[in-house]
């Protein structure tokens, strides 16, 4: 027995599947965006890049607020990550004893 996904009964519906897509489409889009943006600002703040991890830093930074304010992140999920990823920066920038 296929198991599949139910259609639709109605045109509201079939259009509120169609704009699902479309906000799924776009979120994922924005996610991975996300992710990129701050797994470079990690990468350069651990290999002691301090210029470009702050520049990375703060467009991660600008990035995660506006997903946050699209509701594509919540809103703490968007504070923890900024908070943990300067902190990671903090650290980076300060002399090795």
């Amino acid at each position: 027995m296929l198991l599949s996904h139910p259609m639709a009964n109605t045109k509201s519906a079939e259009k509120r599947h169609r704009q699902s897509l479309k906000r799924r489409e776009r979120n994922r889009a924005e996610r991975t965006l996300l992710r990129t943006t701050i797994r470079d600002a990690q990468d350069l703040a651990d290999r002691g890049d301090v210029a470009g991890a702050k520049k990375a830093a703060s467009l991660a930074q600008k990035l995660l607020a506006k997903a946050a304010g699209r509701n594509t992140v919540h809103a703490k999920n968007a504070s923890r990550r900024t908070s943990r990823l300067l902190g990671r920066l903090s650290s980076a920038s300060q002399p090795r004893a």
